[in-house]
């Protein structure tokens, strides 16, 4: 087989050491069509553990691993990607009309595995959920954490199976009618275990970003980094068939040049769809407010298929919580009107004042040519619940009722909905921070870290969960006792009648942002919207609620948390406290 690595910083040679040959240390040749690359054929079989030497030093990783059986820091190993046998077609499954479920692998189940997560895809599927969103599996220090600090951009976390139980993971999904899209990070690379410059210039000083040097993507090499990201990112999709990708934090790549790498990367996802024959799409975080990143390429945009609305978040949370810190601050003088505005134009700040950053903020959308499922709406994420001190849901800040108002705003709302683990039953475990470095400095200093950053906020030490305690984790994994008990199993059943609906009445899909009509009162705290032929009501109040809805044409509740009958003559829907309901015309 064919051995090959991108080693310009490579003097004189470079050599592959490759296990159970006569001779383990073979030297390897310069390609000569291909400046500072190096090639060798030599045998090898499924398993073999390999590695690249440059001028005599250690032998390291290959940059390209698709395989880390003992870790970032061990030798790579040898996959042949054709031996698994898939059990299901598939066809694929697109973006619009899915309802996205965010799930932890090292969290879903105590057993912290791609085979155990799979054996709970049934439960999913019954639920309504469409589409798995994996937190990132390269490979990272340790057993547990997050999966932000992982190198190895090709290969699986080995605790989590390896690449054999990520194929089994998603052949199983498949076979549920379940797309499976996994979060990447492409805007740095963990601490640990990162070889590559050794290999090249995959970092720049150009650019600084909040992990140090950023990846080089406009530097001298920038070519070279750039057909490494895109090679991974194409790779999962093609060898996993996975439906789509998660970028991470894409504000964070530091990129100059004149055809912008996420241009690139959805250039040649939109290309691999059309060869594969089935559709492929990539979601990106973004803090930008910016509507380029998901206008077509053709219209002057990066044209990714869709991004993550963390305004959208951002206004239901100071909303139900009435949290007004950092961020939420820009939301909570008038948090329904935010949610109202997010509805209906999708940013809240498109070219508004933003008080947090001490500047205006985003670009408005053309909500002629921006299709609503572009934007993936939530009330929890891995973020917005694991950044917070305690990593505490919104099930230990709010009622039952309050839950059920977050769910329907986000199962009935005009974006693509997206529930984090555990949400639909409304789960007491906390999700928080935790790691397992295995450097012990670098463990201390996150430790350090941590505790530092909500100091400031007003926090002891002693209050903050240690990252690196094997309890952070467990308690983070979830409780499925929980679901047959209440008011968990009541959260439960909402959720499914919610996703029901949102399968079977077309107005809860309609892409048209323009068409939704919204109205809300401050200070009685209840907001109402318009879908086509179907009004969404919340209470979000103590006290009960008379929205006036206007005529007598809407006579059938389709859904309602709490026994509640549609408006009468006066054109009122009377709205139990902290309450909801889905009713439909006619």
């Amino acid at each position: 087989m064919l051995f090959e690595v991108w080693a310009p910083q490579a003097d004189d040679r470079v050599t592959l050491w490759l296990e159970g040959v006569e001779h383990p240390m073979e030297p390897v040749e310069r390609a000569e069509d291909r400046p500072g690359w190096w090639r060798a054929e030599a045998e090898a079989t499924d398993g073999a553990r390999y590695g690249f030497a440059l001028d005599g030093g250690h032998v390291l990783p290959d940059p390209r691993s698709r395989r880390q059986p003992e870790g970032p820091d061990g030798m790579s190993a040898v996959v042949d990607q054709s031996a698994y046998q898939w059990a299901h077609e598939w066809a694929g499954r697109g973006l619009r009309g899915a309802v996205v479920y965010e799930l932890h692998v090292g969290t879903y189940t105590r057993e912290g595995t791609l085979d155990a997560a799979a054996g709970r895809l049934g439960e999913l599927a019954e639920l309504g959920i469409t589409h798995i969103e994996l937190m990132p599996l390269c490979p990272f220090p340790g057993v547990h954490g997050w999966g932000y600090e992982g190198v190895s951009l090709w290969a699986v976390h080995e605790p989590y199976g390896g690449p054999e139980a990520l194929k089994r993971f998603v052949d199983t999904a498949h076979g549920h009618g379940l797309g499976v899209v996994l979060d990447v990070v492409h805007n740095h690379l963990g601490p640990s275990g990162n070889y590559l410059p050794a290999f090249g210039p995959y970092f720049t000083e150009t650019h600084h970003t909040p992990w140090g040097s950023a990846v080089n993507l406009d530097a001298p090499g920038s070519d070279e980094v750039r057909a490494y990201l895109l090679g991974s990112a194409l790779a999962w999709l093609r060898d996993y068939r996975l439906d789509g990708l998660r970028l991470d934090a894409v504000h964070a790549l530091a990129d100059t040049r004149a055809l912008p790498f996420l241009e690139e990367l959805s250039a040649a996802v939109d290309a691999l769809s059309g060869e594969l024959e089935r559709p492929l799409f990539l979601v990106a975080e973004s803090d930008l407010n910016d509507p380029r990143t998901t206008t077509p390429r053709g219209m002057c945009g990066l044209g990714l298929h869709a991004q993550w609305n963390d305004d959208f978040h951002h206004a239901l949370h100071t909303a139900l919580t009435g949290e007004s810190q950092g961020y939420y601050a820009d939301f909570a003088a008038a948090p329904l009107a935010a949610v109202a505005r997010t509805l209906t134009h999708g940013f809240f700040h498109d070219g508004t004042y933003s008080s947090f950053r001490g500047r205006t903020h985003g670009r408005p959308l053309d909500l002629t040519t921006t299709a609503a499922h572009r934007f993936l709406g939530y009330a929890q994420t891995h973020d917005q619940i694991g950044n917070r001190a305690l990593g505490d849901r919104l099930s230990a800040l709010l009622s039952p009722g309050l839950l059920a108002c977050a769910a329907t705003l986000v199962l009935t709302g005009p974006f693509t909905p997206m529930l984090f683990m555990g949400e639909e039953w409304g789960a007491r475990t906390p999700w928080q921070f935790f790691t397992d470095h295995t450097d012990p400095e670098l463990a201390e200093a996150v430790r350090n870290g941590r505790r530092r950053e909500f100091a400031a906020h007003g926090w002891a030490a002693d209050d903050i969960p240690d990252p690196q305690s094997a309890l952070t984790r467990e308690r983070s994994c979830l409780d499925r006792t929980e679901r047959e008990r209440e008011p968990h199993a009541r959260l439960l059943a909402w959720h499914r009648a919610l996703i029901a609906l949102r399968h079977t009445q077309p107005d809860l899909t309609d892409p048209d942002l323009a068409a939704v009509n919204v109205a809300y009162d401050e200070g009685a705290r209840w907001l109402a919207y318009r879908r086509g032929d179907l009004r969404i009501a919340v209470n979000l109040a103590k006290e009960p609620a008379a929205i006036p809805l206007g005529g007598s044409g809407v006579g059938r509740v389709l859904a309602a948390w709490e026994p509640v009958r549609p408006p009468g003559a006066d054109g009122l829907l009377r709205l139990p406290p902290e309450s909801c309901v889905v009713l439909a015309d006619g």
